[in-house]
């Protein structure tokens, strides 16, 4: 959890100096006021990157030669400093004063989730984001999926630049044990972290979308199920050499979320599957509070825009029903639940200079 915040030269914020709320923070202002980009600050504190855009350029202001982001994180009776520097071409990661040589380290100290415009991209959308979204939840309450992650890229590596060389089988088939050994491993902690949601989130989204259908996750390994990883990587071999590149594994992954029988997408609206990908944020980091016991920042850009005022008061309660730290946008902040909002921290952007209303 985050007590404040600090920002210079990040998009059109010069600086700021933020005292947060430890339960809900209101940021409000005109279109292009930035707004969101003080979302996009605390979402590189915790990831280095943008949710907007893969790069750095935009992020550091007109005139700018580097950004910087601090926050003072709440560790018990504590306040300790998370800061990152970044110029044009080189980073700096900071916890307590100590450099953090990871981004795994980073995020781990500052776990963060964000809904946008286009999280509904987590039903619709190709497996590339709900992939990712799947192992931040593993990488946060399943010990070894990191260790197993790297293992399991660095053989994929290997193998596929031996499939472009068109290696003998016999250089191949050691970088295959490997991504059995590693990749198996993935497959079981994703499998266990998805039984261990599954029951929170068919009662949140009971909760939200007030269907009579179960809302449920099926998960696709990246292999057929018939067979094992071993297997598929034999009977693959061939088709991967023509290829170049590896064809099967947790690399290839998905999870298909489902209403009843259906898949979600085939059965809401546009607006109802935003409202079921929020709720699938608001699981994971239920899931997080309960394995962990700490709380992770929620960041929500614009939810009023984004909802009806029915769904957005059942999504909004459930919210802080979960004891996170929330981070809210609103152009028209009365539009929100007056009855959701106590102890809210307000905050005005205009032009990019923020103003604490509080």
């Amino acid at each position: 959890m985050l007590k404040s915040l600090s920002i210079q030269d990040f998009r059109c914020i010069s600086k700021a100096e933020l005292d947060l709320s430890p339960t809900l923070n209101l940021i409000s202002g005109s279109n292009a006021s930035g707004k969101t980009s003080l979302l996009e600050a605390l979402f590189f504190l915790g990831r280095a990157r943008s949710f907007r855009t893969p790069r750095i350029g935009p992020l550091i202001r007109d005139g700018a030669s580097e950004l910087m982001v601090v926050g003072q994180l709440e560790r018990g009776d504590k306040s300790v400093p998370l800061g990152i520097r970044r110029g044009r071409q080189q980073a700096e990661m900071r916890l307590a004063g100590e450099p953090l040589n990871s981004l795994a380290e980073l995020a781990q100290s500052f776990p963060v989730q964000i809904l946008d415009p286009t999280v509904h991209g987590l039903l619709d959308d190709g497996p590339r984001e709900r992939r990712r979204f799947l192992d931040w939840g593993v990488f946060h309450v399943e010990h070894g999926f990191q260790q197993a992650w790297q293992r399991y890229s660095r053989a994929l590596r290997q193998r596929n630049i031996l499939l472009r060389q068109q290696a003998q089988t016999k250089e191949i088939v050691p970088w295959e044990g490997e991504l059995v050994d590693a990749g198996v491993r993935m497959d079981e902690l994703r499998r266990h972290y998805l039984s261990q949601i599954s029951p929170i989130l068919e009662a949140s989204s009971e909760k939200v979308l007030e269907t009579p259908e179960k809302v449920s996750i099926e998960y696709q390994p990246g292999w057929a199920r018939e067979t094992t990883l071993e297997e598929a990587l034999l009977l693959s071999r061939e088709r991967d050499r023509a290829s170049g590149s590896t064809q099967v594994g947790p690399h290839r992954a998905d999870i298909l979320i489902k209403l009843g029988s259906h898949r979600a997408q085939d059965r809401v609206s546009r607006g109802q599957q935003k409202v079921l990908a929020g709720v699938l944020v608001l699981t994971q980091l239920a899931e997080y509070r309960r394995h962990s016991g700490k709380r992770a920042v929620l960041l929500a850009d614009d939810l009023s825009a984004e909802l009806d005022p029915a769904h957005l008061e059942r999504f909004l309660a459930l919210a802080r029903e979960g004891d996170n730290q929330l981070f809210i946008t609103a152009i028209r902040p009365e539009a929100l639940p007056e009855n959701l909002l106590e102890n809210a921290r307000l905050f005005h952007v205009e032009r990019g200079v923020i103003t604490d209303c509080s």
